[in-house]
């Protein structure tokens, strides 16, 4: 049985390669089942002392690679930054974004789902929405992985959250999490119609022990 091929998309001021990284032990958790591909994200974010990274509590490199910091969208337009409480009218970057993932689905592609962390997974939700309403005809995701997601907080971003998205969803986050609390992450469950719910009792990163094997191999069963 071929494994599932999954498009990965990292948090805010992470890239590929240190996401990849980053999920190693994912990655062991899943072997022969599941195939993670990571792309990286096409905006370059400047370092700013005030920002927190979205990053795992464990030790490790930095980002990872000669890509540097990378974001999906800003939501301050005129200081390039993003914060996920950020209340905005409007957002800089995310059409680049759709377009590079576009992209990764016709080269690298085809994918069966997509697995997002933070604001990797904000922008997973609203990969899934203009799926469904028919606006990617590239994208064929079967299911969406959505770790420490949360609406967006930008208004122009509210058209992707009605009416309730069909893709079957597993969304996973912890409950010590200090970057993206639960009650957020919990707030975007519903804009899916059947959300799948893994919590662990960490903090802000994805989790991969083997007390979780079991809810992930059940998520994926159904798609094998």
């Amino acid at each position: 049985m071929a494994p599932l091929r999954v498009l990965c998309i990292h948090g805010y001021r992470q890239n590929g390669s240190s996401f990849r990284e980053k999920t190693g032990a994912l990655r062991k958790l899943l072997k022969k089942h599941v195939e993670l591909v990571y792309m990286s994200a096409p905006h370059s974010v400047q370092q700013a002392s005030s920002e927190a990274p979205e990053k795992d509590n464990g030790p490790g490199p930095g980002p990872g690679g000669d890509e540097g910091s990378r974001g999906w969208w800003f939501s301050d337009v005129q200081a390039r930054s993003f914060s996920a409480q950020q209340q905005c009218e409007e957002s800089l970057g995310l059409d680049d974004s759709v377009a590079a993932v576009r992209e990764a689905v016709r080269v690298q592609g085809p994918f069966d789902g997509i697995l997002g962390f933070s604001q990797g997974a904000a922008f997973v939700a609203m990969l899934c929405s203009l799926q469904e309403h028919k606006l990617e005809p590239d994208f064929s995701f079967h299911f969406a992985i959505l770790v420490a997601g949360f609406p967006s907080a930008c208004k122009e971003h509210q058209q992707f959250y009605n009416p309730p998205l069909q893709i079957p969803s597993l969304h996973v986050f912890g409950l010590e999490d200090r970057v993206i609390p639960d009650c957020m992450s919990r707030e975007l469950l519903p804009s899916f119609q059947d959300p799948q719910v893994l919590t662990h009792p960490g903090g802000h990163f994805v989790p991969a022990a083997s007390a979780h094997r079991q809810a992930y191999q059940d998520f994926f069963k159904r798609f094998q």
